[in-house]
């Protein structure tokens, strides 16, 4: 017997003795019936502060250092556009050959 066919009815064997599941196209697990609320959390009483949840603050901050970080990228970013590279080049060859822009 060859170390494929061996293989092949462990294989076999295995998969006859789980039962078949299968779940196509949906969902499984549990339905949670929809309450009414946003996110689930009821209103609070008058006077009463939302308590957070320990990981909300580590996200907020996360996040907007990465926007601010983003935003000052993007501010000093190159000037990488090509009319601007043709237009430097055009006036250093006018330059060069003594004919000179008014701008």
């Amino acid at each position: 017997m060859s170390l494929r066919s061996a293989l092949g009815r462990v294989s076999a064997l295995s998969t006859r003795a789980q039962p078949a599941r299968i779940t196509r196209g949906g969902a499984g697990g549990e339905f949670f019936e929809p309450s009414g609320y946003l996110f689930g959390e009821k209103p609070l009483p008058k006077g009463q502060k939302r308590v957070k949840d320990w990981w909300e603050d580590i996200y907020y901050w996360t996040v907007g250092g990465g926007m601010v970080f983003a935003a000052v990228g993007l501010y000093f970013k190159p000037d990488t556009n090509v009319q601007t590279w043709a237009r430097k080049e055009a006036e250093r060859q006018m330059a060069e050959a003594g004919e000179f822009q008014d701008d």
